[in-house]
């Protein structure tokens, strides 16, 4: 299973301190999917030509089955992610937003400032998770049965989940 993971923040980037998005979005896949992954890791600073760029790079040469962005979905100046995932889609699939944002809003009110999207561009699916890590596992793992199904439809892959009980979430 080939995964991309984007990091957006113009701090970390910058080393002003740590990317735990990415780690942590490592951390959920892994406990959600039986598969080995292949990673293919991206920090870089808010910017929605960048993040084109690399959404363009991870799909079609580096043929990704998936693509996770966290960061830049807010309603901030520089938050360009949704815009930037937009821009690359054949298929958006907004229910990956919607679903994320209701799940977050039962604990977190602000959730719904989140402007997430999802979709496909050629055989990948990609999700733009939220920037706070510790919104990445609880929106993450109730999609992992969507990303499954999105993955076999666009690519005629079947990956697979771990049983509910082996999960490292």
């Amino acid at each position: 299973m080939r995964v991309g993971r984007i990091t957006l923040s113009d701090r970390a980037s910058r080393g002003e301190y740590a990317d735990l998005g990415g780690p942590e979005i490592e951390r959920v896949v892994a406990g959600v999917f039986a598969e080995a992954i292949e990673w293919h890791r991206v920090l870089m600073p808010d910017c929605l030509e960048g993040l084109a760029r690399e959404l363009r790079r991870l799909a079609d040469r580096e043929q990704c089955h998936l693509i996770l962005t966290t960061g830049g979905t807010g309603p901030a100046c520089r938050d360009f992610t949704p815009e930037a995932t937009r821009a690359v889609l054949q298929v958006e699939l907004p229910g990956f937003g919607e679903a994320m944002r209701a799940i977050s809003f039962q604990t977190v009110p602000t959730a719904i400032l989140s402007r997430g999207t999802a979709g496909v561009r050629a055989r990948t699916l990609i999700v733009n998770l939220p920037g706070r890590p510790a919104a990445i596992a609880t929106c993450l793992v109730p999609l992992a049965p969507a990303i499954v199904e999105a993955i076999d439809h666009i690519a005629g892959v079947r990956f697979t989940l771990r049983e509910r009980g082996n999960r490292q979430t």
